[in-house]
């Protein structure tokens, strides 16, 4: 086999010329001192486990539990996460920022304001909206408040087929296969996900509006 050796000479000047000389690399990558030497000072100043969970919160893309902050941090125990959460929630009020940190989905997420949603809401890429059809809101409700709840009983409800709009909402990741229902053929249950708590700003399914909350002012009940 024929093995290649390295250039000599003036060729190998030539060539060792055109590597860039060394850099000192950014302080992100050089850093590896003591982090609390990064707190800061003042009323507002956080301390270096309130600093590792808003920096956990900053990097997530979704709620985090106090399981995940735990290992973030480096915390002791949920009491502490929650802890640091309520603290940090008290600061981001005190200072008028343009942040929250809401709990939603059995997590908890780092979220602009919604004062703020018509000016970034510019900044958002086409097709990152979640629009749902009327049909498809319809049935997610069914399958919310019934859950879980058989295909055949959520087309009962609507008086319709559902096939493909329980397919679109399980493409969405809105609604998933709870389980199987004892019957005859052990039919499919379904249930809605994670990421309907989320979407809609709950924290468990305990938080959607009651129906007689869902009444318009004035209205009665049929006898």
């Amino acid at each position: 086999m024929r093995t290649m050796t390295p250039p000599r000479g003036p060729l190998a000047r030539r060539r060792t010329d055109r590597l860039p000389p060394n850099r000192r690399l950014p302080a992100v990558y050089r850093f590896g001192g003591d982090a609390s030497e990064l707190a800061g000072k003042g009323e507002l100043a956080r301390d270096m486990q309130m600093s590792l969970v808003e920096a956990a919160l900053v990097a997530a893309d979704e709620p985090l539990t106090t399981r995940h902050l735990i290992a973030a941090a480096g915390l002791p125990d949920a009491a502490t996460a929650r802890r640091l959460i309520r603290k940090l929630q008290s600061l981001y009020e005190q200072d008028g920022t343009a942040f929250q940190v809401e709990e939603l989905a059995g997590g908890f997420q780092l979220l602009t304001r919604p004062i703020y949603h018509r000016w970034l809401v510019r900044l958002r890429r086409a097709g990152q909206d979640l629009r749902l059809t009327s049909p498809a809101r319809e049935t997610l409700a069914i399958i919310a408040y019934r859950q879980p709840i058989m295909r055949a009983d959520v087309e009962a409800i609507r008086g319709v087929h559902c096939g493909e709009v329980l397919r679109l909402l399980m493409e969405k990741g809105l609604v998933r296969i709870a389980g199987r229902h004892d019957s005859l053929g052990r039919p499919v249950l379904y249930g809605t996900t994670r990421k309907f708590l989320q979407v809609f700003g709950l924290k468990s399914l305990k938080d959607l509006p009651q129906v007689e909350q869902l009444k318009p002012p004035g209205s009665t009940a049929r006898p």
